[in-house]
């Protein structure tokens, strides 16, 4: 595996390669240096990728159509994912500005752990160290299942992975390997592994905002899914939730969203006080504004198979609707916050709120897990358990999937097969315009089919390279083999 130059946009991107060298030679933060337990949890704040992926990753996905020329918003960053062509531009909400941000968090947390071996009273920053551990394992992870191939056990060992950059850039460029995937997912695993028991929630002000023990433990429940480790699963779900009772910690949505008005939707679905919400992180995005109008997303026909249609349940979802025009749906779930430059400017930068873990997934996580060890009640338990908190009027006795459901439903007498279908279906709906279906596809091989106005139709099918995002082009010009196509 040949070696490769990252040109330093984790720390000096906005800065000219001619003053990058002394800004590297800086304090990571140059109002102060990190010796204090305070310094650094403030730089830690920082440790999180400030961009989203959804943009990308849902127009790629099977839950995006082609509007046609109506009135809608007809970007490259949402109209190239849909042809599954490479995105050139790097503006936000484009992989690779993503990209960028994930390796600025990656060094963020870096710095911290650099100032914390370094510190004389090393014991006081153990909650530092441990969030600094998982945060980095995040942003690696995050990276190597976005631009590398998915885990696969059998090819691991020798599919190409991403930088795992485990040391504070000093230098302009800093010369780091590729790997493997294995290799990644093995330093994924050391850093979680290490980080997790160092954890505590009280040392952080906003816990949902950082990576706090529930956090942490519903991201291993998503890293083995995709290693397919799955005892560890079910083990790391029901530490996620005291006794493993997820139940009551799911979104309210027939007891209490359904109930909300449009502004309090807005403010309620990614508040750090909402149960649900795990972990939360706030993103240099457009995405609250353009959501529902881009050309290249929830269109008529899935709304109609996926939320308003009638479900392996035998009825259908209570999810809210509504549109910005003819055929522009959203499901309110995102609101902008625009800081402005000045108090008196009309120009500054828009801001999304992210849930990057919930609680729904912790439970769709165990109860896929448990499909595939065989524990098949227990995987129809959790799946009926989140029915319940998506009918009105839940009924056990008539909205339950049972085998003769799963049979007329999917037509399949293969128990998990159906329960697996079915459970696929139910996250979809429920993260619809969030970019998670994307990773379903990636770990199912799931063929994409995507309708182009005027009868064309572009499938991607499980073997196509197009499945792995195409790394930036600064990357690729400083010496590294770009992803095949």
């Amino acid at each position: 595996m040949k070696n490769i130059f990252i040109y330093s946009t984790i720390l000096c991107s906005l800065a000219s390669l001619a003053g990058c060298e002394k800004y590297l030679e800086q304090p990571v933060d140059q109002r102060t240096q990190l010796n204090t337990v305070e310094k650094v949890s403030e730089l830690l704040a920082t440790a999180y990728p400030k961009a989203d992926y959804a943009t990308f990753t849902e127009a790629m996905s099977d839950l995006a159509m082609d509007k046609g020329n109506g009135p809608v918003l007809n970007e490259e960053k949402n109209r190239n994912p849909y042809f599954f062509q490479d995105v050139i531009t790097r503006d936000e909400g484009t992989p690779n500005y993503y990209w960028n941000s994930c390796y600025a968090a990656i060094a963020a947390a870096n710095h911290a752990l650099e100032a914390i071996d370094q510190a004389a009273n090393a014991a006081d920053y153990q909650a530092q160290k441990g969030e600094a551990l998982v945060a980095r394992a995040y942003s690696h992870f995050m990276l190597v299942t976005l631009f590398a191939k998915v885990y696969n056990p059998a090819t691991a060992a020798s599919d190409p992975g991403i930088p795992y950059v485990t040391a504070p850039e000093k230098i302009v460029m800093g010369q780091y390997d590729r790997r493997t995937v294995a290799y990644v997912y093995e330093q994924i695993e050391k850093d979680l592994t290490e980080g997790l028991p160092l954890l505590n929630n009280n040392a952080y002000r906003i816990p949902k905002y950082h990576f706090n023990t529930a956090a942490a433990h519903a991201f291993a429940t998503r890293f083995y899914l995709f290693k397919k480790d799955y005892k560890k699963v079910v083990q790391h779900a029901n530490q996620a939730f005291p006794g493993g009772n997820i139940g009551p910690s799911l979104r309210p949505w027939v007891r209490v969203y359904n109930t909300l008005t449009v502004n309090e939707m807005l403010a309620t679905y990614t508040r750090a006080t909402e149960t649900a919400n795990l972990l939360l992180t706030e993103t240099n995005s457009v995405w609250a504004r353009n959501y529902g109008r881009y050309r290249y997303g929830l269109a008529t026909p899935i709304v109609n198979a996926l939320l308003t249609g009638t479900n392996v349940t035998g009825t259908s979802w209570a999810y809210p609707l509504y549109t910005q025009g003819d055929d522009n749906w959203l499901v309110l779930k995102f609101n902008e916050h625009f800081v402005r430059e000045s108090a008196n400017a009309n120009f500054g930068d828009a801001y999304t709120i992210f849930p990057l873990f919930t609680a729904e997934e912790v439970l769709f996580n165990r109860a896929e897990a448990n499909l595939e060890l065989g524990n098949l009640e227990a995987a129809r338990t959790d799946i009926n358990l989140y029915a319940s908190t998506r009918i009105e009027n839940y009924n056990a006795a008539a909205h339950n999937i049972t085998n003769i459901k799963l049979r007329n439903y999917y037509g399949t007498t293969n128990v998990k097969e159906g329960l697996l279908n079915a459970l696929l279906d139910f996250k979809a709906a429920e993260f619809v315009q969030e970019g998670m279906r994307w990773f379903d596809i990636l770990r199912h091989n799931i063929t994409v089919e995507h309708p182009v106005v005027g009868g064309q139709t572009i499938t991607l099918k499980p073997d196509d390279p197009r499945r792995v995002i195409q790394l930036p082009q600064e990357v690729v010009l400083a010496g590294i083999e770009q992803n095949p196509r």
